[in-house]
């Protein structure tokens, strides 16, 4: 990715769904002008979902998931809707394309119903208009029973593709709130230290993209981000005239950090923010506290989202099942996911590790605490288990009111 592109975390998801052949691929080439997504007479031509991160007007930044058609057949048929399901998980609004001339089918029933339950904003988009016109009483019974908008489009003309794009435009969230990480903590001229560690799993050349994104909410907040190794924070906060509002540093030095931040200076870590910003801080926090129940062979799920090089001392691999044990002196069991792939047997684990997201969607993220937390799973992420086990993450956590009460109620 680009430095200068819109991480793909944060980006609005837009997810099309649909019967084989009802034209998801060809839609997605008239909204962006591009052959981005192969089109083809053949049905099936979409398999696996395809992610593409790119810019739409005037929505902005996106990514558009193309997926395989829901009456696929056949055992890899089922599995490429299983894969096709699962995007309900990431998908922040949703293009259901119906074939104008087969008319809504009970697989654009079933998929209607599954974006209801959870709650997805949805367009249904009838295709293929420049053959057959939708039928209005159907699309009138659909708007009125499920409160959303039906559009007739036809991706070869293009008629009605700048409407739909307009009207996508009205589903995205107006609150920029949303997307800030450090922004509502922090006052226009105050001072944000950062504390970013250069070691070997560090991208040559570049901060992580936690970093990044911290750097950026800061300079739009219209405050000052001073950013120093950890062997370098004392020296840093001795020579500045005006005191930090906040200490922001890498989960992996926060004992050094803490022990150089004086008390009077609130102090937290880039991956107890992309808990908040990503998920729910309160329930990651509560979590926390399920590492002193550990028994003798007990599951450990460590899940990352995104794939990286492992290093030789990698901190989900390593680092975290070693502090776990030392800190329980159990004899605990891991099993390791990343990328796209979370678990399909949450129950099967005692406690759940998952990294700070900053590849993940919010919709992704919540998804699996939320499963987590339907299963009476405990779940953590990196920064906040780190905190914890070294004994900072009570401090670390009272710059956010409701998780810092929340976790010394638990």
């Amino acid at each position: 990715m680009s430095m200068n592109q819109t991480p793909r975390g944060d980006r609005l998801h837009i997810a099309l769904f649909g019967r084989r052949n009802a034209g998801k691929s060809s839609v997605i080439n008239a909204m962006t002008h591009q052959n981005i997504a192969i089109v083809s007479e053949v049905k099936g031509t979409t398999t696996d979902p395809v992610y593409k991160a790119m810019e739409i007007l005037p929505i902005g930044p996106v990514v558009i998931i193309d997926t395989a058609g829901l009456d696929d057949e056949g055992a890899l048929g089922e599995l490429r809707i299983k894969k096709t399901l699962e995007v309900l998980h990431k998908t922040d609004v949703a293009l259901l394309i119906v074939d104008a001339e087969l008319g809504f089918s009970e697989y654009d029933q079933h998929i209607l119903d599954r974006l209801s339950d959870k709650k997805i904003p949805v367009i249904v988009v009838f295709n293929k208009s420049d053959v057959k016109n939708a039928d209005d009483e159907v699309m009138k019974n659909l708007e009125s029973l499920y409160d959303l908008k039906c559009l007739k489009v036809s991706a070869v003309t293009l008629a009605g593709i700048e409407e739909l794009k307009d009207t996508l435009k009205l589903l995205v969230p107006e609150d920029e709130s949303k997307f800030r990480i450090v922004g509502d903590l922090i006052k226009p001229g105050d001072f944000v230290v950062l504390v970013t560690p250069i070691d070997k799993a560090a991208p040559k050349g570049r901060l992580i993209l936690p970093q990044q994104q911290v750097i950026r909410d800061i300079i739009e907040s219209d405050a000052i981000a001073i950013v120093t190794k950890e062997h370098e924070l004392r020296e840093t906060l001795e020579g500045l005239k005006k005191q930090p509002s906040l200490v922001i540093t890498d989960s992996q030095v926060f004992l050094k950090v803490a022990a150089d931040t004086p008390k009077h200076i609130p102090m937290t870590s880039f991956s107890i923010l992309f808990a908040r910003h990503k998920g729910d801080l309160i329930a990651l926090a509560k979590g926390a506290k399920a590492i002193e129940k550990l028994q003798d062979g007990d599951r450990v799920l460590i899940s990352e989202g995104c794939t990286h090089h492992r290093q030789a001392d990698d901190i989900g691999r390593v680092k975290i099942p070693r502090w776990l044990r030392q800190m329980t002196g159990k004899q605990l069991e891991f099993d390791f996911t990343s990328g796209t792939q979370f678990t399909e047997d949450v129950r099967a684990y005692k406690l759940i590790v998952h990294c700070g997201a900053c590849m993940l969607n919010k919709a992704a993220m919540t998804y699996r605490i939320e499963q987590a937390e339907a299963f009476g799973v405990p779940i953590v992420n990196y920064g906040v288990l780190i905190g914890y086990v070294q004994g900072v993450l009570e401090r670390a956590l009272k710059p956010f009111k409701a998780a810092y009460q929340a976790y010394i109620e638990e």
